[in-house]
């Protein structure tokens, strides 16, 4: 299949610098950078952000370099001040690792761009730490990006622990419906129409919208043109603000489904806590205020920050009352526990 790439009349601008978490906030420290194999040229970053994961990171690291050879990759962490042991791990199981200690919860956006900048590899792999690559995950999409210098981003096929596919893996701009179907589970349960459109269910493979931010492999000259990722997403959203500029600039974002990874998903942010919660419906808001909102009348960008607060409201309260409900559960258990001892 021949690619051509649109004409572009220039980059999306970046917007105001913040902060994002599952990684929280902190305050500004110097960082500190130890280990990796300095001086060393590869054709491949690897940019992996870290936050309390340390054994989902071990695996991630371990099987990089099972599928990787020497002098193939150069691979950043950027820990986000984990303080579970994380760094210590880095240092002494992978002395080849390059290991950036924010000293800091950064946020993931910011983190990943302190990985993008301490590298010059013609590409870039952004990476989430709860994801594991094959042999057959690199290759293809690296021979993709070489043979169509369109392509900006492009993503593999993600699947989960149990073998079954992550439907995150591709995905569509979302319109209203789409949203709605998305939020509303309905759109999981159907192949197509309206309701299933954020899912991208008629990307087979090729030209799509959005890949996951688990896993990106982005051209670097791409980023130097469109800009890096937004910083002021402080969890979620900033991986489809990315190729929605991408879009905008005339780069192609390509799912590749001959590619797979393993994704546990959630696995390094965790259960969804409210400061989370809270994080997801606001990068939600930046994303339509900044992309689409600009294009639509007051009166329905009111009705879409309605909705949005309504949907955070409901999230907020389930959140609540699953953490009551697993308050409760331990707690039951302590007491038998110390029924039967």
């Amino acid at each position: 299949m021949t690619l051509v790439r649109p004409s572009a009349d220039g980059a999306a601008a970046l917007h105001d610098r913040g902060a994002r978490c599952g990684f929280g906030n902190g305050s500004v420290s110097s960082l500190v950078v130890r280990g990796g194999a300095e001086g060393a040229v590869a054709g491949l970053d690897v940019v992996i952000v870290s936050y309390r994961c340390r054994d989902h990171l071990r695996r991630c690291l371990t099987s990089i370099a099972s599928n990787t050879q020497p002098g193939e990759a150069n691979v950043w962490v950027v820990d986000n001040d984990s303080r579970d042991g994380t760094v210590e791990m880095v240092r002494d199981e992978f002395p080849r690792v390059s290991l950036i200690e924010s000293g800091e919860n950064a946020g993931f956006a910011r983190a990943t761009n302190r990985g993008i900048a301490a590298g010059s590899a013609r590409y870039v792999l952004a990476l989430n730490p709860d994801t594991e690559i094959y042999e057959n995950t690199l290759p293809p999409l690296l021979r993709l990006m070489e043979e169509h210098s369109e392509i900006g981003i492009a993503g593999p096929r993600l699947e989960r622990p149990d073998g079954t596919f992550d439907h995150a893996s591709r995905r569509s701009f979302p319109t209203l419906l789409g949203a709605v179907g998305h939020f509303s589970g309905i759109g999981r349960r159907v192949e197509h129409g309206p309701l299933a459109q954020y899912r991208a269910t008629g990307v087979d493979e090729g030209p799509v919208d959005a890949v996951n931010g688990a896993f990106m492999l982005i051209r670097r000259a791409a980023l130097d043109e469109v800009g890096v990722l937004d910083e002021a997403y402080w969890m979620y959203m900033e991986d489809l603000d990315l190729c929605f500029r991408f879009k905008e600039a005339g780069w192609v974002t390509w799912y590749e489904p001959s590619a797979v990874a393993r994704h546990v998903k959630g696995g390094s942010a965790g259960a969804r806590s409210p400061g989370l919660v809270l994080a997801f419906h606001r990068g939600m808001w930046r994303f339509y205020r900044t992309h689409v909102g600009v294009r639509r009348s007051a009166p329905a960008n009111a009705a879409v920050a309605l909705g949005v607060l309504l949907k955070l409201v409901v999230a907020l309260t389930r959140a609540e009352v699953t953490r009551v409900t697993q308050h409760g559960v331990r707690g039951r258990r302590r007491t038998a526990a110390g029924t039967r001892s």
